[in-house]
């Protein structure tokens, strides 16, 4: 299946003026192309916080269950929970690890954290059934979440500690993998050989999306990828190679036309410098659609220079004037009038524009732009469910 057909507005229903489709079958299809690349000997599991980088946990989660996964990371106890109830016989992990006030019901529904304090492993030791799995997080210089190199010696020299506690796995994250060549890499992969070897036993899971693509050094036992699961780029300045996953569209409200020297939206900040036709689209910051795409008057946008792009067919349409919470100017003046007479809605990102181009736009990442979007798009949602 091409880029150019996986989705179109049309295959959005319901009655919205913000439509999101999300391609299921393309989730299913990158995960098990992240799995052969980790290797046969290696479990791949999927990180879905962020209700599932905005797409929707309820739907992805049964969706990646069914292509073979079996193990989730979440971010907080909420979506630990969420996922139980629509994959009943997965691991499932929260990477932020656990507080007292939730101990007892996440350890009820088999729900597991990240131990990265000591803190932490003592409650858990507390409120835990014995025999309940737990992952270590230690840190290997990225100064996050993790126990130290010191904390790791402490822990082990007491290990009465850890109680009943079943530690499954020893993990840290890559600070810099998007970036192939960066020496922290190897700097990380080093510290964390040395401290996961002080594990004998345990099971090792390091690489995030980008770490897949660094090779085999960086797999051991399980491999986590997120954000390439989605369709969006893991690795700086190379070819993509996932499937595109979301395919984002807006009502057009109202096309008018403007002439030379008129202006466009709040603060006057857009001097038109030609005759404009104008599509009037229902998309704003509320929905995700970041302030920073203005074409103009915005500290992104001091110059003058583009901002954001929609897309009619194959025609880009650019970002005029500033974005309001509710409402975005397209220039649609070189659509030809009788596609523009057809054409019900614009492309935000999918199939001409990519997820990350658009978040390039606004000068951020793909990530950021997939988990901002809001409540107001109709979600519609293709292939296995």
């Amino acid at each position: 299946m091409s880029r150019n057909n996986l989705l179109e507005p049309a295959t959005v229903v319901g009655a919205s003026n913000l439509k999101l489709t999300v391609n299921l079958d393309a989730l299913a299809e990158n995960w098990r192309f992240l799995d052969s690349l980790s290797g046969k000997d290696v479990e791949t599991a999927a990180v879905i916080k962020a209700n599932a980088y905005g797409l929707g946990i309820e739907q992805v989660a049964p969706a990646l269950a069914k292509a073979g996964c079996r193990t989730f990371y979440v971010a907080i106890e909420e979506e630990g929970l969420r996922t139980r109830n629509v994959v009943d016989d997965a691991q499932i992990f929260i990477l932020n690890g656990i507080h007292p006030d939730a101990a007892k019901k996440t350890a009820a529904q088999r729900v597991s954290p990240v131990i990265s304090s000591r803190p932490q492993l003592n409650f858990w030791a507390k409120y835990s059934k014995p025999g309940t799995p737990c992952a270590i997080h230690i840190d290997t210089g990225m100064n996050r979440l993790g126990l130290s190199a010191s904390d790791v010696d402490a822990l082990l020299e007491d290990q009465s500690s850890l109680g009943n506690l079943v530690p499954e796995f020893v993990m840290s994250h890559l600070a810099c993998a998007d970036d192939p060549e960066h020496p922290k890499n190897r700097e990380q992969l080093s510290s964390f050989e040395k401290l996961s070897s002080k594990f004998p036993g345990i099971k090792r899971s390091f690489a995030n999306s980008a770490g897949v693509f660094l090779g085999a050094d960086y797999h051991f036992e399980q491999t986590r990828p997120g954000i390439a699961l989605y369709g969006a780029e893991a690795v700086n300045n190379v070819p993509n190679p996932m499937k595109p996953v979301v395919f984002a569209a807006v009502r057009i409200l109202q096309i008018r036309t403007a002439s030379k020297g008129k202006t466009v939206g709040y603060g006057a900040s857009c001097t038109l410098k030609r005759p404009t036709k104008i599509a009037i689209a229902s998309v704003g910051y509320a929905d995700g659609f970041h302030r920073a795409m203005s074409g103009s008057g915005v500290p992104l946008r001091g110059d003058g220079s583009s901002g954001g792009l929609g897309a009619i067919g194959n025609h880009l349409v650019p970002v005029i004037g500033r974005l309001s919470m509710d409402l975005t100017a397209f220039d649609v003046s070189d659509v030809p009038d009788n596609e523009l007479e057809q054409s019900e809605w614009i492309e935000l990102f999918g199939n001409r524009i990519s997820i990350d181009d658009a978040a390039r736009n606004c000068g951020t990442i793909g990530y950021e732009l997939l988990t901002s979007l809001g409540s107001r798009y109709k979600r519609n949602y293709l292939g296995t469910s």
